[in-house]
């Protein structure tokens, strides 16, 4: 197996692409993953169970957060034409995939993915999102992940959220009980398949 991850910003394997193809609260999506990038050439059970446990939000901007090669923010895009998506990932692979993606679903007016720093250079280093969704790092470790969250957590404007699914055995619980003592409580909102649904609020909200 290659020492490369997901979370790698530029992977040394050979890059080829794989069709992905599912539906998501009621659309069909047509995509592409590739090596090097998570969960290449299916749809994650933890993902799975996201979009099964919840209903796309209606409306605003919205944080595709560790976003791959695209499938939660082009799902919300998809079923929520009212939405605008902004994709974010270290992995230049996913960015290049989920921007190819959002153009053949057609939505490449609403989603845009970029690295952290290309959010910066497009004039987004201050935007704030209605919404975060995210299946996020866990494997990146707990202090780089809580590093993650508490960058981009604050982003969530006020009345706001995050959508999470993280894996029970990967520490969910106790991710949940650290974002309550950040200031973002936390509620389970399903847990299946040995995943928990997560609901971030800022305690101000």
């Amino acid at each position: 197996m290659s020492e490369d991850h997901y979370f790698t910003a530029d992977p040394s394997v050979p890059f080829t692409r794989e069709p992905v193809v599912t539906t998501v609260w009621g659309h069909r999506l047509s995509l592409s993953s590739g090596s090097g990038v998570f969960a290449r050439g299916r749809l994650d059970i933890g993902t799975s169970v996201l979009f099964r446990e919840t209903e796309p939000p209606v409306s605003g901007r919205v944080l595709d957060l560790g976003c791959g090669y695209g499938v939660i923010g082009l799902a919300v895009a998809v079923a929520s034409p009212a939405t605008t998506v902004t994709g974010v990932d270290v992995n230049e692979r996913a960015v290049l995939l989920a921007n190819e993606n959002a153009a053949r679903l057609g939505v490449s007016d609403r989603y845009v993915a970029h690295t952290p720093d290309g959010v910066l250079v497009h004039g987004r280093g201050e935007a704030t999102y209605d919404e975060i969704w995210s299946n996020p790092p866990i494997r990146i470790g707990k202090q780089a992940l809580h590093e993650l969250l508490l960058t981009w957590f604050p982003r969530i404007a006020p009345g706001g959220r995050a959508v999470m699914v993280v894996g029970k055995n990967l520490g969910a619980d106790s991710l949940q009980s650290w974002l309550g003592d950040q200031g973002w409580p936390t509620t389970r909102l399903a847990s299946a398949k040995g995943f928990r649904v997560l609901e971030s609020r800022a305690a101000s909200a």
